[in-house]
């Protein structure tokens, strides 16, 4: 009596192992996507009540995201999840003329579609 396995048993194996993978690889990748996404919003939020907060309290909009820090408003520029760095948040001017050097909202500087089919620049 031989021992060990044979070709076609291994074979048996490796199919079972790469179906499972093919079920269970793009179910990750969702999930990561998701979080990141989540990720995505929850900072946009936390950086527009900082911008927020920073013009009530000064009745004028912050010249860059760094002022959210200096000030106190912010621990530090939260890191954009999708390009993985604080320095490519897109900022945008206040419609009037008189700030425009300021920050009145913030986007992603992520290039790219969401899971929804909307750019992330437009988040």
């Amino acid at each position: 009596m031989a021992r060990g396995f044979t070709l076609i048993e291994l074979l048996v194996v490796m199919v079972i192992i790469a179906t499972l993978l093919s079920i269970a690889a793009p179910r990750y990748l969702r999930g990561v996507d998701d979080a990141r996404e989540s990720a995505l919003k929850a900072n946009l939020s936390t950086l527009r009540e900082a911008i927020d907060q920073y013009h009530a309290d000064h009745g004028k909009y912050p010249q860059a995201l760094t002022d959210l820090v200096d000030k106190n408003y912010l621990r530090s520029v939260p890191v954009d999840p999708l390009t993985e760095s604080d320095q490519t948040w897109q900022t945008v001017p206040p419609a009037d003329d008189a700030e425009a050097a300021s920050v009145y909202d913030v986007h992603s500087g992520a290039v790219g579609l969401s899971r929804l089919g909307e750019p992330y620049a437009n988040w």
